[in-house]
């Protein structure tokens, strides 16, 4: 009993405590607090009441979303199978429809494939044509049709064939328009030019180059030779008719690498030093000479109308030898032979002078231009030692030395020994001339002496 009274008491407090102050200031009893715990707990189990009908209503709303979406898988799977299926039909159907396309086709995919390649070599030769100077917009079209993956029609076949044909109708055509011309210094300005069919441009005069990467006309920096700029210019001032006119096949390519050709002044300058020695030694060389061949043809001149005249007069060799001849015509042949020798070994070394320097001369270029090419070489073994044969240009250098002065060397040496062997037989038929006049003199001296 006391035990029990204890818990009671016990309980009262713990349910006391959780009371609010509020509350338990109206407490004074333990009525009143009996009377409030069986309050609390009413509320307390309509509350638990309403929680749990709550959650059960929670718990049936997700059973049924989860039948749902159970349900809805099964049914797309059901749908995924079926799918399935309809795709390996279509599969099947789909590869018999690309067999029989083929099949269809036959040669056609070649055909396309060749068509192609015909516009991707048409739009190059369009490209790089001289026409599209004057028509920039030709190779659109060919250019869409080479590089498109469908299969072309009709109409893009049709112009591919009026493009090749147009290219074809403007190469036997001389064409004047307008166009914009870049000049060697880099100015642009507005010309006349004139088309020659697909070969060559040209404008006043001079030949131009078309470059299809900027589709500029560009002025060539160096020009062909003048007889053929003389033709140009005559074909650009004609109206109509038939004129000369000289064109580049490659359409341009041969004008082009003009410009890295060399002139002779810069053959020579490959020749370095040795090369300007070589030019130096046949300059002297050929002056001596041509002073040798107009001395020799004046003394010529001379002894022939002397040889018609019985007088000495004037001033040349047979004057000489006549004059000492009757000076001394009343000596003895033997002495008169001795002062006409005298007379001619004096008169021979004028006509003798130079020609042996012009020989030394015809002689030493070749030497030169040997020597021009072993140090050519030279220079090459060196390039070679430092940089090996990769490049060739730097070997260029020493073999166009050695090339250019071997050349030069035969080239001064050719006219050289021309001129020696002309001066000399010039020089010997003088010196005969006057052996024989001396020997005739003698010859009549002798017979007077018999008489």
């Amino acid at each position: 009993m006391k035990n029990l009274i204890m818990s009671a008491m016990l309980l009262m407090l713990l349910d006391f405590s959780f009371i609010p102050a509020a509350v338990s200031a109206e407490i004074k009893t333990l009525e009143q607090l009996l009377d409030h715990v069986r309050k609390s707990k009413s509320l307390e189990t309509a509350e638990n009441r309403q929680r749990e009908q709550r959650f059960i209503a929670e718990r049936n709303e997700r059973k049924r979303l989860l039948a749902e979406a159970v349900g809805n898988l099964k049914n797309e799977e059901k749908r995924e199978k079926k799918l399935r299926r309809k795709f390996d039909e279509n599969e099947k159907i789909l590869a018999k429809e690309e067999e029989r396309l083929h099949l269809s086709m036959g040669s056609l995919g070649e055909l396309f494939g060749v068509v192609r390649q015909m516009a991707g070599d048409t739009y190059a030769i369009l490209e790089n044509s001289l026409v599209t100077a004057q028509n920039p917009d030709r190779t659109e079209t060919v250019k869409k049709l080479a590089i498109q993956k469908s299969t072309p029609d009709i109409e893009q076949l049709e112009n591919l064939w009026i493009s090749l044909q147009d290219e074809m109708t403007h190469s036997g055509k001389v064409v004047k328009f307008p166009a914009s011309v870049v000049s060697i210094d880099g100015t642009e300005t507005e010309q006349q030019v004139t088309r020659i069919g697909v070969f060559n441009i040209v404008s006043n005069g001079k030949y131009l180059r078309y470059i299809a990467e900027t589709g500029q006309l560009v002025e060539l920096a160096r020009q062909p030779s003048s007889r053929y700029l003389d033709i140009i210019s005559d074909l650009e001032n004609a109206q109509e008719g038939m004129h000369a006119a000289a064109i580049d096949p490659s359409r341009g390519t041969i004008l082009s690498l003009l410009v890295q050709t060399p002139g002779l002044g810069e053959r020579i300058q490959q020749g370095k030093i040795i090369g300007y020695i070589i030019l130096a030694i046949a300059c002297i060389g050929l002056l001596i000479a041509l002073e040798r061949i107009i001395r020799l043809q004046i003394v010529s001149r001379r002894i022939n109308k002397q040889m018609k005249n019985p007088e000495p007069s004037g001033n040349n060799p047979l004057a000489a030898i006549m004059s000492v001849y009757q000076k001394n015509i009343s000596l003895d042949a033997d002495s008169l032979s001795r002062k006409l020798d005298e007379v001619i070994l004096k008169q021979i070394p004028p006509v003798q002078r130079g020609i042996s320097t012009i020989k030394i001369l015809a002689m030493i270029a070749p030497l030169l231009g040997l020597l021009g090419t072993v140090t050519g070489m030279i220079e090459t073994f060196q390039s070679i030692t430092l940089f090996g044969t990769g490049d060739p240009k730097l070997m260029a250098g020493g073999i166009s030395q050695a090339l250019v002065t071997t050349a030069l060397g035969l080239v001064a040496a050719i006219p050289l020994i021309l001129s020696h062997t002309f001066v000399n037989t010039k020089s010997k038929q003088i010196i005969d001339i006057l052996d024989e006049q001396s020997a005739g003199l003698l010859a009549l001296q002798a017979e007077q002496e018999k008489a």
